[in-house]
């Protein structure tokens, strides 16, 4: 499909630059069926049924957006995903000025060696020394906020909390799994209270997921791989909920992704460890979720593609017009849709 198809007008004043407080009074733009309906976060529990589950992402945030020196050059990195014990792929700025082997000097005693370059563009740096790369991270990175907001105002201390969200558990990620911000803890005993299930995988959102896509055509794209996992205790109860009559409703699109990576032809949700490159566009068909709770997302994006693919390319066209027009807010910290087809 042409990637143009998957445009519109945002205005810059609708990018949220801070989240909602408290979380879950952020506004939520309700599409079931072919009704709509404006509501807030808060008002989940009575949207969704007894029986359903709502699964979400545990994936952490890691300071993975480092600042040093090769020489007198200035050099930015953007860690991207792990592929060994000290090893990770960057996105990295003024990467011209790396040569395979060159030394990066991150400061607070933080070092990595430059390696080969990727089909996408990124560079393999491995860090010295013995220290696990974590804690060198702790010392040397900061929270790498999504490029429309560091763009428009400085990353500061309340970023460190507001980019993580309550199920954070799992250090990995480059970039926080956005729709589960809108969550609290009273939310999560409304869900109880109606006896709505809850669940969690974890899936280390990477780097990639800012890139704008580059290629006229859907057939072109090249989707970056992201890691995950769905333990066999955890598919064993997405299966029942289905087989009971309940929904699986994803939270996030890194939710939804991994779920569909781990979903068979018939529906059945297997154990599921390993890279997942998925790329969900119009004409694909669903076997694994049957809703999904996610933030309004960028023009020409392939999570705006996912989004359409679940509901309709001429109905989410239409919602997010709904949405621009009634001024919700968008992206990482911005208002949630849900939406169930």
């Amino acid at each position: 499909m042409r990637v143009d198809l998957f445009d519109f007008d945002l205005p810059q004043d609708r990018i949220a630059l801070r989240p909602a407080v408290p979380r879950d009074a952020a506004r939520m733009l309700v599409l079931a069926g072919g009704d709509t309906q404006d509501a807030h976060v808060r008002d989940l529990p009575r949207l969704l049924a007894p029986g359903d589950m709502v699964v979400f992402n545990d994936t952490r945030v890691i300071p993975a957006q480092l600042e040093g020196l090769r020489g007198q050059a200035r050099i930015g990195a953007t860690l991207h995903k792990r592929e060994g014990p000290r090893a990770w792929r960057a996105f990295v700025r003024n990467a011209r000025r790396v040569r395979d082997g060159d030394v990066i000097d991150f400061g607070h005693g933080v070092t990595a060696a430059a390696g080969e370059r990727g089909a996408d563009g990124s560079l393999l740096l491995t860090f010295s020394g013995n220290e696990p790369v974590e804690l060198l991270l702790e010392r040397a990175g900061q929270v790498p906020l999504p490029p429309y907001i560091a763009g428009r105002r400085t990353p500061d201390a309340r970023d460190a909390d507001d980019y993580q969200t309550m199920f954070a558990r799992e250090a990995g990620a480059v970039a926080a799994p956005t729709a589960a911000l809108h969550f609290t803890p009273a939310l999560i005993s409304g869900l109880a209270d109606r006896n709505i299930e809850t669940a969690t995988l974890t899936l280390h959102v990477g780097a990639g997921t800012f890139l704008p896509m580059k290629v006229d055509d859907t057939t072109d794209h090249v989707m970056h791989a992201e890691w995950g996992r769905i333990d066999a205790p955890t598919a064993a109860r997405m299966n029942a909920v289905r087989s009971a009559g309940g929904r699986l409703i994803a939270v996030g699109t890194t939710s939804l992704r991994l779920i569909e990576s781990a979903a068979d032809q018939a529906g059945t949700i297997h154990p599921y460890e390993g890279d997942t490159a998925i790329f969900i566009t119009p004409g694909y068909r669903f076997r694994g979720v049957d809703g999904l709770l996610t933030n309004f997302h960028l023009p020409r994006s392939t999570l705006f593609m996912l989004v359409s693919a679940l509901m309709g390319l001429d109905r989410m066209q239409a919602a997010y017009a709904h949405a621009i027009e009634n001024e919700y807010r968008f992206y990482s910290y911005g208002d949630a849709s849900l939406l169930l087809p």
